[in-house]
């Protein structure tokens, strides 16, 4: 298979951290892409928890498979991206009606940028619907619970930069 030929997928999003909801969208693109590269956003006015190389290393650490999944970083437009790695399609999780109004948008604008970008929604198993980075960020912050939220080693991390056991 040619490059082209693939069914390539680009997982964008800045992942500070990654959960298990992200887990669990990128395991189900399994069975509908030859390739997906989970795309790390570089958005320095997120004020991100994790520097953009600890948020690649962390998630190339649990998600990696050579030939299949890939983690690289990007800036600028999607887009322009997705050509570079030669992806077809955009996946998107959606939790609440509010995720659709913005992601209908950004697939809209996607497409006026570039014709054959086609954008993929998914939803996230109901364990982890209502999960999103900023969410355990701050349950984190406040001293909750996030065991079977997020993986170990994301969990291990989150204590050591915060400080707590």
């Amino acid at each position: 298979m040619t490059r082209r030929s693939r069914r390539i997928a680009v997982y964008p999003g800045s992942f500070d951290p990654l959960h298990n909801g992200h887990l669990d969208l990128i395991g189900r693109c399994r069975p509908m892409f030859d390739e997906v590269v989970v795309a790390v956003l570089r958005n320095e006015e997120k004020r991100p928890l994790f520097s953009l190389e600890e948020r690649v290393e962390m998630i190339s650490s649990l998600v990696a498979d050579p030939g299949w999944c890939r983690v690289e970083s990007f800036s600028g437009l999607l887009v322009d991206f997705m050509d570079r790695v030669g992806a077809q399609a955009v996946v998107r999780g959606l939790r609440a009606v509010s995720d659709f109004e913005y992601e209908f948008q950004m697939a809209l604008m996607n497409r006026r940028l570039n014709p054959r970008v086609e954008t993929v929604f998914m939803v996230p198993r109901e364990d982890y619907i209502y999960l999103s980075s900023r969410l355990v960020k701050e349950v984190f912050a406040l001293g909750g619970e996030l065991s079977g939220l997020v993986p170990g080693p994301v969990l291990e991390r989150l204590r050591e930069r915060v400080g707590r056991r």
